[in-house]
């Protein structure tokens, strides 16, 4: 009987084909599977033998499933947050978002924070993590991202400081009634509906969370004229964007009276814009 050294290597070949990742994959799946930690796989199973429900784990990477739905898990800015398949997943390009936030608003705390589709929480809740004396909400209208929001604000002691609420901003009067807030949060659908995407992202993640029209800028052009009604004196907005609707999104915001600025992300591209 093979052991689990190597049936990674066997793993890792055969994922070479979906993932630019595939050892990494390989160890990630073996570690769920044996219930242990990718170190403690590394560190003392390499010579056992390998589970049996790692062949069915493997099969569903094989199939493009992305390896955070198979986990249950996807770390984000410090935060190990459940998703599933009721979520985008949340990128590490979107922590950019959170570092403009922390940068703009330093000296000057939120003491209320807005997140626009909240999805998993991810946004709201790494801004409630870096201001501890912040309270947020999270709109969404979906029950089943509700639910995993409202379960990652408890799993990291944030649940009396967010407050998950069913919004649909499609809806006449969405904004009524939710005040005004120091910071507003928003990574809102914004793929274009004839984008080509990696099958791990077109056939698992949810469709409503990614695609907004034919230039990907729908659901901005019904949040950005929003905002204003929404920020409190001195708030900041921050959206993030695709890489080519920067001046697009720009321009919605100047529209609606406010100021805009586009900031990069990590890799220098076009990431988040901020409006005041």
């Amino acid at each position: 009987m093979p052991d689990i050294r190597s049936a990674l290597r066997e793993a890792a070949e055969r994922l070479s084909a979906t993932s630019d990742t595939a050892r990494l994959d390989a160890e990630l799946l073996m570690a769920h599977a044996l219930g242990v930690s990718r170190t403690e796989l590394l560190l003392r199973h390499l010579h056992s033998g390998p589970p049996a429900n790692f062949t069915s784990i493997l099969d569903r990477r094989l199939n493009h499933e992305p390896i955070a739905y198979i986990l249950g898990t996807q770390p984000f800015y410090g935060l190990d947050l459940e998703v599933s398949p009721a979520v985008l997943i949340p990128r590490g390009d979107s922590e950019a978002v959170v570092e403009v936030a922390r940068l703009v608003r330093e000296g000057h705390p939120p003491a209320r924070v807005l997140d626009l589709g909240t999805g998993s929480g991810a946004l709201l809740l790494a801004a409630l993590s870096l201001w501890p004396k912040a309270q947020g909400i999270g709109l969404e209208r979906s029950a089943a991202a509700r639910d995993v929001a409202t379960r990652n604000a408890a799993r990291h002691g944030l649940a009396g400081r967010a407050e998950i609420i069913d919004c649909d901003w499609t809806q006449t009067g969405w904004a009524d009634g939710l005040g005004r807030f120091d910071l507003v949060l928003a990574n809102p659908p914004y793929v274009e509906a004839d984008a080509e995407l990696a099958p791990s992202v077109r056939d698992h993640e949810p469709a409503e969370a990614l695609f907004a029209g034919p230039l990907g800028l729908d659901d901005y052009r019904l949040l950005v004229p929003a905002v204003p009604a929404l920020l409190a004196p001195g708030g900041t907005a921050l959206f993030e964007i695709g890489a080519t609707q920067g001046e697009a999104v720009a321009a919605l915001a100047r529209d609606a009276g406010l100021t805009a600025a586009i900031h990069p992300d990590l890799a220098g591209r076009p990431r988040c814009v901020e409006m005041a």
